[in-house]
């Protein structure tokens, strides 16, 4: 099911990105007095505009509030451009072409920062992470959801007996294959019972819930909290700059089994980021500040009509100490455009082929049980690998699948949560005995 207004905030969240990108443009671009004619949110029909007194820049909202840009004068190589216009960008300085440009992944890192150091000064700084007893039913037909459990019922305990432990659930459930079983959750701070009945699907046994995972933090210094903001980050890009090789090569996968694409488009981001703003501010934000991290890197990358590709042709012009043809640059750069247009399509496509949570639970289930046949005792499940390469103690497939949802971002598994923390199992009980 959709969640509309996690997609909202989602959408509110990346329009302050690229306003943050932009605005990192403008101001540079100002700096080096290069004259500003446009500064746009959203795009479509302008539903606001505003001309401050003495200023050359138009202000303006469009209808639709995603994305935004700065108009430069200068920029447009098919514009007439006088050479004794010293506001125009085609008459700027190189350092100050050069400064203009970089200014907008500089500024989504910057704020990527901002909101790390404001986490870990008031959230502090993840140190480990372990499964709680709060549990979050994972589909609507399996027996969790259908006995009535709800997001947030901690599980208490099992037939009268006191449980304390996801394994202890666990233990139970698989004991208990097409058994009613009474489980004492607490909801709301009171009890409440509920009876649900483990199904077997393949070689495990099953209700469908996943427990969630509760992450312990330690508190920071002012000066470590500013640290940690500017180096996580850091960390993070070599992170998703390291995988973009094999983020490339899983586009093979496309057709065969697009479950094995580790690129997302930006509707997987939304509905991602939508389900994450149930978790809190902490996780909300954190994601916040991977996406604006990662669009940051992305931005980099020298391919035309980005950053990075312009950064190639004022390259180019530092090393010779002559400008490229403004309209030979121009047109590589419109191509450049259609072909990430064309490859934002394509990953979109990917998404909306992509199997659902349980859908991947099932196939891996399927799988299993395959396998086992012939054997004298049903297998267990074989743990899935945890984000940060250690086994995943849950037993079950991830089921979050932590993409970045970006046109061409590999797949950074530790989103969430700055830290390492395994990801929630889709089902606790999803170990056969």
């Amino acid at each position: 099911m959709v969640d509309v207004l996690g997609i909202l905030a989602m959408i509110l969240g990346l329009g302050l990105l690229m306003v943050v990108h932009e605005g990192g443009h403008l101001l540079v671009a100002r700096a080096f007095g290069m004259r500003v004619i446009k500064f746009s949110i959203g795009f479509g029909p302008t539903i606001w505009r505003h001309q401050p007194k003495d200023s050359p820049t138009t202000y303006q909202i469009a209808v639709i509030p995603f994305l935004a840009y700065v108009q430069i004068a200068g920029m447009n190589p098919f514009e007439e451009n006088d050479p004794d216009d010293k506001g125009s960008y085609a008459n700027a300085s190189l350092t100050g072409r050069l400064a203009t440009i970089i200014a907008g992944p500089a500024a989504n890192y910057l704020l990527a920062s901002v909101i790390l150091f404001f986490i870990f000064l008031f959230a502090g700084v993840p140190t480990a992470s372990r499964l709680s007893m709060a549990v979050e039913p994972s589909s609507p037909n399996m027996p969790a959801a259908m006995a009535g459990f709800e997001s947030g019922d901690r599980i208490t305990a099992i037939d009268g007996a006191a449980v304390t432990t996801p394994e202890e659930v666990k233990k139970a459930v698989v004991a208990s294959p097409n058994a009613p079983l009474t489980f004492t959750v607490e909801r709301d701070g009171k009890p409440v019972e509920l009876t649900a009945t483990p199904m077997k699907v393949g070689a495990a046994t099953l209700i469908g819930v996943s427990f969630k995972t509760q992450i312990e933090r330690n508190a920071v210094s002012f000066g470590e909290a500013v640290g940690l903001g500017f180096t996580y980050p850091a960390q993070r890009a070599y992170e998703l700059v390291a995988g973009l090789p094999t983020a490339a090569a899983s586009m093979k996968h496309a057709k065969s089994d697009p479950d094995k694409v580790q690129l997302a488009s930006i509707w997987f981001m939304l509905k991602y980021g939508g389900k994450l703003l149930k978790e809190g501010p902490v996780a909300w934000f954190s994601f916040l500040a991977m996406i604006s991290m990662a669009l940051a890197v992305f931005n980099m990358l020298p391919i035309p009509a980005l950053d990075g590709g312009r950064l190639m042709f004022l390259g180019y012009e530092a090393v010779t100490r002559r400008k490229p043809n403004p309209k030979i640059e121009a047109q590589i750069h419109a191509v450049g455009f259609l072909m990430l247009i064309g490859m934002a399509v394509v990953i979109l496509t990917v998404d909306m082929r992509r199997s659902s949570p349980e859908e991947r639970l099932q196939k891996q289930l399927s799988s299993e049980a395959n396998s086992a046949q012939g054997a004298d005792t049903p297998a267990a499940a074989t743990p899935a690998a945890d984000p940060s390469g250690a086994a995943d103690p849950s037993g079950a497939a991830d089921p979050s699948g932590n993409t970045v949802p970006s046109g061409a971002m590999p797949e950074p598994r530790r989103l969430p949560e700055p830290g390492d923390q395994p990801a929630p199992a889709l089902d606790n009980g999803a170990v056969a005995p």
